[in-house]
């Protein structure tokens, strides 16, 4: 990641955290982050979380909502192993960026990492964690890291819940 001297935590979007000038290169994501995530917060419509570096400055955020997946969405290898509900519950990974100024450090992977460790703590029901990813080089990050391809949905990908828990054994 970075030097010895980077400290690096994960913590709960909030007003004290300066929005503003985030930039991770992808328009739609800087403008939710500076916009709208305050505003999700506040309504529990997503529970955005920001890595926040030594001097105070945001290297990067993520959302995770609760969502729910239709079974014929998901590969039949992985439909033959779950109940017939019409819906299967879910974690939505539904954003996650670093600012232009941090890319290649590993703060991307280390995002990840914090929300999935997240996600698998919850006492919420989930079977997997979802994303969408927004291009073909968030789908390769994705992919890299175990997530699956939905049926008929190259950019939306799933880790199911039990793969999340084996990486924090």
């Amino acid at each position: 990641m970075g030097g010895a001297d980077d400290i690096l935590r994960v913590e709960s979007l909030g007003p004290q955290h300066d929005r503003s000038g985030f930039a991770c290169g992808v328009e739609p994501l800087d403008r939710y982050f500076q916009t709208q995530a305050g505003q999700d917060a506040r309504k529990k419509m997503a529970a955005p979380f920001v890595l926040v570096l030594k001097d105070g400055g945001i290297a990067g955020y993520y959302t995770l909502s609760s969502t729910a997946i239709r079974l014929p969405e998901l590969p039949e290898a992985t439909v033959r192993k779950l109940p017939r509900y019409p819906l299967v519950p879910a974690t939505l990974l539904g954003r996650l960026a670093v600012d232009q100024r941090h890319h290649g450090r590993g703060y991307g992977r280390f995002l990840l990492a914090d929300a999935l460790h997240r996600a698998v703590r919850s006492e919420v029901a989930s079977f997997a964690v979802i994303v969408d990813a927004k291009d073909e080089s968030a789908r390769r990050f994705y992919a890299r890291e175990s997530f699956l391809p939905f049926r008929d949905q190259p950019l939306k990908l799933f880790l199911p819940m039990a793969s999340v828990a084996a990486l924090f054994k």
